[in-house]
Order: C-alpha cells, then sequence, then structure tokens
C-alpha cells in the first residue's frame, strides 16, 4: 500500500520498494531519514516550482544520494558522491533502466554537492540537490509551509541531525581526504580531522610541470 506523506505520494513500484530496502539495510537510521527527507522536500519544491519529474527516479536518486558514505558502497578511491552514483546506475540498470534515465540519475547523485550546476540541469538532478541543500542547509526553509515542514519531520525524524551528519560525512571521506580537493567536504575535515591540510588550487597551478 502506497504511503504518503506532506501530500507527497512515496512511490510503490518493486523498484522503489527495493531501493528502500537496500538503503535501509546498508545506511544508519540517521542516512535512511536524511535521504527520505531529500525526496520529499525534491517532491515538494518540483511541485511548488511548477517542474515535471519522474518520481521513481527522483526517489532513488534522493534515497543512493549518501550511499557512498555507507561502509558497505564506501570507497577510498574517489568522491563519495560517486560511490552513490555508480551504484544507482547499476541498481537501475539491473531493473531494465538503461541509458539516459540512468544517466540523469547518476548526474542527480554525483552533483548533489556541487553548487548551482545541478539546478539548471533535469528536474531529477535539480531537485536531487534542492532537497538535499533544503534538508542539510537549510536552503529553500520557507518554500515549502509549516504543515508540509512538519509533516515530513514527524514520519522521519531529525534527533541532533546537525552534528550526526556532519560527523557522518567525516567519517565518510576521512579516509580519502584527496578526494575532498575543491569540494564541500574540505570544510567538514578542516573542522574534524587533526592534521588535515586542504588542497590549494592555486600551489596546483604554480607547481605544475609547466616551465614558465
Amino acid at each position: 500500500m502506497s504511503e504518503t506523506i506532506a501530500g507527497v505520494r512515496i512511490p510503490d513500484s518493486a523498484l522503489a520498494r527495493e531501493a528502500t530496502e537496500l538503503v535501509r539495510e546498508a545506511a544508519e537510521p540517521l542516512l535512511f531519514h536524511h535521504s527520505r527527507r531529500v525526496f520529499l522536500w525534491g517532491a515538494l519544491r518540483g511541485r511548488e516550482q511548477g517542474l515535471g519529474f519522474d518520481p521513481e527516479l527522483l526517489y532513488v536518486g534522493a534515497m543512493f544520494h549518501d550511499l557512498g558514505l555507507t561502509g558497505r558502497y564506501r570507497r577510498t578511491d574517489q568522491r563519495f558522491e560517486i560511490d552513490g552514483a555508480d551504484e544507482a546506475r547499476r541498481f537501475l540498470r539491473a531493473h531494465g533502466i538503461t541509458g539516459e534515465p540512468a544517466d540523469r540519475v547518476w548526474s542527480a547523485v554525483a552533483l548533489h554537492t556541487t553548487p548551482e550546476v545541478p539546478l539548471h540541469m533535469a528536474p531529477e538532478i535539480a531537485l536531487v540537490t534542492r532537497g538535499v541543500e533544503l534538508d542539510v542547509l537549510g536552503i529553500g526553509h520557507t518554500a515549502v509551509s509549516d504543515e508540509q515542514r512538519a509533516a515530513v519531520v514527524a514520519a522521519h525524524p531529525r534527533p541532533d541531525f546537525k552534528n550526526r551528519i556532519l560527523a557522518a560525512f567525516a567519517e565518510g571521506v576521512q579516509d580519502r581526504p584527496d578526494t575532498t580537493f575543491g569540494n564541500v567536504k574540505a570544510d567538514v575535515l578542516a573542522h574534524f580531522v587533526p592534521g588535515f591540510v586542504r588542497g590549494d588550487f592555486v600551489e596546483v597551478i604554480k607547481d605544475s610541470p609547466w616551465p614558465e
């Protein structure tokens, strides 16, 4: 039976149910509830903006967007966003969704921490980012009503979320500090990992092998 939260229907297809269970099994409740909220905020922002989007694709993108922070799907040789994006595309292909739709979800997950760029792309890509921005940064907080926010948080609570998500970010990327060069997770490591030294873009240019 399908579930509706804040007026948003949670996709109830076999694909969506399997995505839910995969994330529920792999992720701590913190990330599971966060991912569900990202879908709900994204859907609400899409409705508010009059965007047409595929709810299933948005759901998979939202549910998989932080999968690269989990022990099961975490790698150390690439950005955590790409871990989740790769797994989302594999999951969709295994369910017969290939080509551009699968690539669209890959981009939604891979770009969700990149400011501005995803907001100019396909709705599913933009709305995963909108959902993440609202839940983590509070961007667009007033674009949803008090009643909608209350309904979403009642269904998917966020106890001490700010501190706990920062801890999850730090744990998920501390073993691959080089992958944070030029992105927001360098800020996380600078706050929480003693001895971390962020890369410097200017120094990279100056130290390149070009002779001038």
